[in-house]
């Protein structure tokens, strides 16, 4: 059985390494960029537009009002941001740092200033092309535009069924095994009763639906976003002197043909782009297709309001909290001196984080397993809904019992990823994830032009309601 798990484990790494992982890189940055073109740089132009809208609406009662069957707007960010503000932000952000060096942050930003226009698109489809279902409440996402936009069902399944297997994975099993090493390590708790408890806390939410879902992440979201903030600026104030060098790092770093830490000449540019990127898209979702389906549930109606808040979303996510995160990493002692020593740091992924945020900060490492509990707690959460949607989706004709069967496997795997070897899972998630960007990316492409329409028609209504006002 062990040589049957090393080999799935060496074919998987070798696909995805090599094919999928390369493949959804340059695909993510070229539909960003030609979305990013074609909206004449909407995500840059009318980034005060957008702000003003999004995070400048938190306090107005329609954020918070919902109808029935429905979530509200800020229930439909706060469940999307659950997906996107998991450990990534913590664990994916050292790995790209380990893997590809400090270059790797410039191109997660540029994955993410192109991915604002990216999530943008798909939030607009996804409440365009969205439907009711049997219960009366409204289901969108990628499936919903690839079939009603394009008139492809065939690629619409095959989008659902990657992305269901993907939450099992990324937005289950690795989450919940994140936790259970945070509890293992730091309170020495067995893996075994943090699977029982969490496999407990989470059947209630989620057997509760898609209201209860909503309700639990607009509590936790925004209150582990501010901790984790808060936390990252008190590190960053106790290491104020290394930050200039750790942007003048991370710009030098970019463009270096060698790679960071050792390895063949050329590798360097390659390597920061391809964990750049690839962390970039995990961090915030931006051509996943996950997200639209948590904005699709909202009883919004206008596309392009609903649509800012994909602008908000990648930007807080990727630009706020990860570029935080990684330089709390960079501004260490015990990153540093490995890098200027050419050689790896002795730790990897969330306890690369734990020592840095440990180092800056008394009970840095306690700070750390707490934030990375909660965001990982969201993820499992937020990834729930989108998973139900899919089942609903491949399974028309038996809804409800597809989405009680889903919702019993989806909680089986909370403990079995609590409990197992991790290694195998985190690479067939890695690489449903970028099959199911595949044919969410090529709709976005061919609907690129219902998107701009909708955003022209937005701004032209905007004009003409501003001029009647005059």
């Amino acid at each position: 059985m062990e040589a049957v798990v090393n080999i799935l484990n060496e074919a998987l790494n070798f696909i995805y390494s090599n094919v999928l992982s390369i493949a959804m890189m340059v695909l993510l940055i070229a539909v960003g960029l030609f979305l990013t073109i074609k909206l004449r740089g909407f995500q840059f132009t009318r980034f005060g537009y957008a702000s003003k809208h999004t995070i400048g609406s938190l306090f107005q009662k329609n954020m918070h009002t919902s109808d029935s069957g429905s979530v509200s707007p800020f229930q439909a960010v706060t469940t999307a941001l659950a997906g996107t503000i998991g450990t990534g932000s913590i664990a994916g952000v050292a790995t790209a740092l380990f893997a590809g060096g400090p270059g790797a942050i410039f191109w997660m930003w540029i994955s993410a200033l192109l991915g604002m226009a990216t999530k943008y698109s798909e939030i607009v489809l996804s409440i365009k092309y969205r439907e009711k279902n049997e219960a009366g409440a409204f289901t969108g996402g990628p499936m919903f535009y690839i079939k009603n936009g394009l008139g492809l069902n065939w690629l619409a399944i095959l989008f659902a069924v990657f992305a269901m297997i993907a939450c099992i994975g990324t937005g289950n099993a690795t989450q919940s095994n994140s936790i259970a090493n945070v509890f293992e390590t730091t309170f020495n708790v067995s893996p075994w009763i943090t699977g029982i408890i969490l496999t407990a806390i989470i059947s209630v939410v989620i057997l509760g639906g898609v209201k209860r879902i909503a309700s639990v992440n607009e509590k936790i979201v925004p209150v582990m976003a501010i901790f984790f903030i808060i936390s990252s600026i008190l590190a960053l104030i106790f290491n104020a002197e290394g930050i200039p060098s750790a942007f003048q790092l991370i710009f030098k770093e970019a463009f270096n043909f060698k790679a960071a830490f050792g390895g063949v000449a050329g590798y360097g540019i390659l390597n920061a782009m391809r964990y750049g990127v690839g962390r970039g898209v995990f961090s915030n979702e931006a051509g996943l297709g996950s997200a639209p389906i948590a904005h699709a549930a909202t009883n919004a109606q206008d596309p392009v309001k609903q649509g800012l808040w994909g602008v908000f979303e990648v930007f807080i996510t990727t630009i706020i909290i990860c570029t935080m995160s990684a330089l709390v990493v960079l501004t260490s002692d015990i990153y540093l001196g490995a890098f200027n020593m050419g050689t790896s740091p002795i730790y990897n992924g969330a306890a690369l984080s734990s020592a840095a945020y440990d180092e800056a900060l008394p009970f840095g490492s306690i700070i750390i397993s707490i934030a990375t509990i909660f965001f990982a707690l969201s993820t499992i959460l937020g990834w729930a809904y989108y998973g139900e949607v899919c089942a609903m989706y491949l399974f028309k004709s038996h809804q409800k019992t597809a989405v009680l069967v889903y919702r019993l496997i989806y909680v089986a795997f909370v403990f079995i990823g609590a409990v197992a070897e991790i290694g195998v899972v985190w690479l067939i998630a890695d690489c449903f994830n970028a099959l199911m960007a595949l044919p969410n990316l090529i709709a976005l492409t061919a609907l690129s032009k219902v998107v701009v329409d909708a955003t022209k028609k937005h701004f032209e209504d905007k004009k003409r309601s501003d001029e009647g006002k005059m």
